[in-house]
């Protein structure tokens, strides 16, 4: 009724296949093709060479098809984009509950000035958010990794 599973490139645990031999999703194909065009960008690859291996990259089938074509290059590095578009979202949800509670206050009365103390407590996780984003992102992005480079002779 089954085929027998043809025999295992690497360790297999608990009946499962290796971790290369795994099919390859759509996202992790989008991955790669994003890395290989930065990598184009950044003068590492050249346009036929760009070319051939995004046909590649999207006629993959597993995981370990996939990784062959970034092997000879540098690694990417996402951490700046991600942690920099969390601060946008921040802020920008800052400042519309800030607008949305001072609207509240004008329309019920104008009394006492309680969006005061939301705006203070949120606004300290803001910043805090900000100067984390100061202090570690020197450490992550290629400003970096050229300032620790060593110097040619």
């Amino acid at each position: 009724m089954f085929a027998p599973a043809p025999p295992a490139s690497g360790p297999v645990r608990a009946g499962r296949l290796p971790a290369d031999d795994v099919r390859a999703s759509d996202a992790e194909r989008e991955r790669v093709v994003g890395d290989l065009r930065a990598h184009a960008a950044d003068g590492r690859l050249s346009v036929e060479e760009l070319d051939e291996r995004l046909e590649r990259a999207y006629a993959a089938r597993t995981r370990a098809e996939l990784a062959a074509l970034l092997t000879d290059l540098p690694r990417v590095s996402r951490a700046p984009e991600y942690a920099r578009l969390g601060f946008d979202a921040h802020v920008a949800s800052y400042v519309a509950g800030m607008v949305l509670m001072v609207a509240i206050w004008a329309l019920t009365g104008m009394g006492y000035f309680w969006p005061i103390w939301p705006a203070l407590g949120w606004g300290l996780g803001v910043l805090s958010h900000g100067g984390a984003l100061r202090v570690f992102m020197p450490f992550c992005g290629p400003r970096y990794r050229r300032a620790r480079r060593p110097a040619d002779a």
